[in-house]
């Protein structure tokens, strides 16, 4: 599709995008960088790591930081070589996250609920907990939480995912007022899936179920939500905090 591209200025700002090395977090890599900012992906995966780089170096400055953020030493350790490269981090993109098994509640692996829980709402905490204090001391900041439509709505044999994606939005609302005398803005984004890999973890019954719910009919694009966390990120994203950015196609306007 032919979309113009506005521009949002980001110079001089330093970013981390955790879950970086591919999907929604890669295209917002790219876009901060096209808007001036210096840029840390964090990654548990080494190798997407690499390749990433290779392709975001030429668009700027783009470092990338291993990390699993289910464990907050490790995220303690990525924050403190990110900064050491880029001096304090400016915006925060909590991206990374899996969608893991489909299965009903009550037959539901406790292991597997854990994990999800660990990765994508515990370990948003953890990299809140870590780089929400130098933001204080600055007075600013910009925090994009990824979301899902699955926090809003619950997904049916996805009730780990839902209710973690739920949890962010709680963390976000939350958190939102807690630094709203601050110049730190915390919003979340709920995209509806766009074809990532985290729909080789979902059943085809369950992306048919997900893409019947959009009233566009169609998948999201990365780019597309990369464009709207660009703004979300921004100076000019000055007075909303706390708030929900839908971009589900029409399925949850709320």
């Amino acid at each position: 599709m032919n979309r113009r591209i506005n521009a949002v200025d980001l110079s001089g700002r330093v970013a981390v995008v955790t879950g970086g090395a591919q999907g929604i977090g890669l295209a917002v890599a790219r876009r901060l960088l096209s808007s001036g900012a210096r840029v840390a992906i964090w990654d548990l995966d080494k190798a997407a790591m690499e390749a990433a780089i290779q392709e975001l170096s030429a668009l700027g400055e783009a470092r990338a930081f291993w990390c699993d953020q289910a464990r907050i030493e490790a995220v303690d350790e990525a924050a403190t070589e990110t900064e050491s490269a880029f001096d304090a981090v400016d915006l925060l993109v909590n991206n990374a996250g899996i969608a893991g098994p489909a299965a009903p509640l009550v037959e539901y692996d406790p292991n597997a609920w854990q994990q999800i829980v660990d990765i994508d709402l515990n370990g948003v905490f953890y990299c809140c907990r870590r780089l929400v204090p130098n933001m204080i001391e600055r007075n600013y900041g910009r925090i994009v939480n990824v979301a899902s439509v699955a926090g809003k709505e619950g997904n049916p044999n996805a009730a780990a995912y839902s209710s973690a994606k739920a949890g962010v939005l709680a963390l976000t609302k939350s958190l939102g007022k807690e630094l709203a005398s601050h110049d730190i803005a915390v919003n979340a984004l709920t995209p509806s899936p766009a074809r990532t890999r985290i729909l080789d973890q979902l059943t085809e019954a369950q992306v048919a179920y997900m893409l019947g719910k959009v009233p566009r009919g169609r998948f999201v694009e990365v780019e597309e939500a990369a464009a709207m966390v660009a703004f979300m990120l921004s100076d000019e994203n000055s007075f909303t905090t706390g708030a929900t950015f839908d971009l589900s196609g029409g399925r949850t306007t709320y």
